[in-house]
């Protein structure tokens, strides 16, 4: 017995002489020496029409051949490469029965009999159909799944980050495992959000289940989470929105996730927890505390308020968030991976990447058959020094007053070499600011390993960059930051917008 499949993913629709069959399994008489040098398994091969199996393969049809006459023969054994076969394959009785399923031919199952046995009947040929018919479901199945696998492992890893954004204040390091070979595709991503004022937003998510459709439906969280991040919403608001939203897209996935935001400045982080495994806050002693975080329920369930929390934390100090594949323990709970990942694991003074090594080698084991997430973010602050903010009034006069502020920042910097640059650009930002602000504006600086400048007011409509020819005397703001500034942006705030710019150091 030979059986054959197509050389391709997807089978050709209508196989021809060109059609490359994959020999992948066979059965054969031991003594039948003849035929080592054309069985060898994996190996390719065309079965031309003029041949029982190629003509089985294009008419999708059992071929039955009482007798293998020496013209057949010959064509037959042309076809393996093997002209040898002729005396061997002459006068054996053959069958050859298509291998299809839904329509498509997925390749061929192929019997000689022996010299000496009767030829093959009609009897045997259905008998024959009816086993290939099962067999090729199976074949079919078995591919679908492997294409429906390899789709989800693709959206999947397009979906996770590939390196650590650089943001001032924070170092970040993230690590991915899929599950062992054997195991489907999940849901699982993480995510590290740059947000105004020097602010990240750290996620952890996890879609509960396997395969195309929570690995699509980890696509859908994730974006709608970083809209939701850009219009820099609490945490807690910012879990409500996406659980609201997952109703309204009709969406039956449940996600469990959590969502922090560090402020550099103040040093703070806040916290919301839709289910998920609840973060490590590893303080620069080296003493790991689990933090209480009102757990909530996964996003999907609706009708569960997520109430944030606000933690000081210390310069030096590391926050470690996964998924519960890192953290499950076989034969115990989960309680047990969180304490060890609580067990002076990690010592502060390593970077976050070797953080990430560290608790891996520790708590992961081949044996796992969920993927892992695993994002570590040490917090380093933004010194008060480098910062300066001023509140403004919304008075044309302010414009004069924030050209002299920053002027004078900026020479206590010593940088004056791009006062002139930050002064107008900031003059122009300002000037926009207060004609549309109702009652509140406000200047920042930060000095990093570049010059962040932000201008925020309280009205929550983003400017947008008009062409210059349709451009007056005024409205040619935005259009001197593009030219002038190293990177620039605009972001809606819970309460209003800011408009920032960086320039390079």
């Amino acid at each position: 017995m030979d059986g054959l499949i197509s050389d391709s993913e997807l089978p050709a629709a209508r196989p021809d002489d060109d059609t490359m069959l994959r020999r992948v399994a066979l059965a054969r008489n031991e003594s039948a020496g003849e035929w080592d040098h054309v069985l060898a398994e994996g190996s390719l091969v065309a079965m031309p029409r003029r041949t029982p199996p190629g003509m089985a393969l294009q008419l999708n049809q059992p071929v039955l051949v009482p007798v293998v006459t020496r013209d057949v023969a010959v064509d037959y054994a042309a076809a393996l490469g093997g002209p040898e076969l002729v005396p061997v394959v002459a006068g054996r009785s053959m069958l050859v029965v298509p291998l299809s399923a839904r329509g498509t031919v997925l390749g061929i199952l192929k019997l000689l009999r022996l010299p000496d046995r009767d030829p093959f009947d009609e009897g045997d040929a259905a008998t024959l159909k009816e086993l290939a018919a099962r067999a090729a479901l199976s074949l079919d199945n078995a591919r679908l799944h492997r294409a429906e696998s390899r789709v989800a492992t693709t959206l999947q890893r397009s979906m996770i980050p590939t390196r650590p954004p650089q943001i001032p204040g924070v170092q970040i390091a993230h690590r991915y495992l899929p599950g062992d070979s054997r195991a489907e595709v999940g849901g699982d991503w993480f995510d590290a959000i740059q947000l105004p004022g020097s602010r990240v937003a750290l996620v952890v998510g996890d879609v509960m289940g396997h395969g195309l459709h929570s690995a699509a439906a980890m696509g859908r969280f994730r974006t709608a989470m970083q809209t939701l991040a850009a219009l820099d919403l609490p945490p807690g608001q910012l879990l409500r929105h996406l659980d609201n939203l997952a109703h309204k897209l009709g969406d039956d996935h449940l996600a469990t996730c959590l969502y922090a935001v560090y402020d550099p400045i103040n040093r703070t982080c806040e916290l919301a927890s839709a289910g998920h495994v609840p973060p490590v806050l590893v303080h620069p002693d080296g003493t790991g505390e689990l933090l209480e975080i009102p757990a909530g329920a996964p996003i999907g369930v609706g009708g569960v308020p997520f109430v944030a929390k606000t933690i000081e934390v210390t310069d030096g100090s590391m926050l470690v968030l996964c998924t519960d594949g890192l953290v499950e323990v076989r034969g115990g709970d989960i309680g047990a991976g969180l304490a060890a990942l609580c067990g002076n694991l990690i010592d502060p003074r390593q970077s976050p990447e070797e953080a990430c090594d560290v608790v891996l080698d520790r708590l992961h084991s081949d044996d796992r058959k969920d993927d892992v997430a695993l994002l570590v973010a040490r917090f380093d602050g933004v010194a008060p020094s480098e910062v300066a903010t001023w509140d403004l009034t919304v008075d044309q006069r302010e414009v004069g007053r924030a050209r002299a502020l920053v002027r004078e920042q900026l020479a206590a910097w010593h940088l004056e070499s791009i006062g002139d640059t930050v002064v107008l650009l900031v003059s122009e930002l300002v000037t926009n600011a207060v004609r549309v602000a109702r009652d509140r504006v406000q200047l920042q600086l930060i000095r990093v390993d570049k010059l962040l400048v932000e201008v925020s007011d309280d009205n929550h409509n983003l400017p947008s960059l008009e062409p210059a020819e349709q451009l007056g005397e005024t409205g040619r703001g935005l259009t001197l930051v593009t030219k002038l500034a190293e990177r620039w942006g605009t972001a809606r705030k819970a309460v209003g917008k800011v408009v920032w710019f960086e320039m390079p150091l």
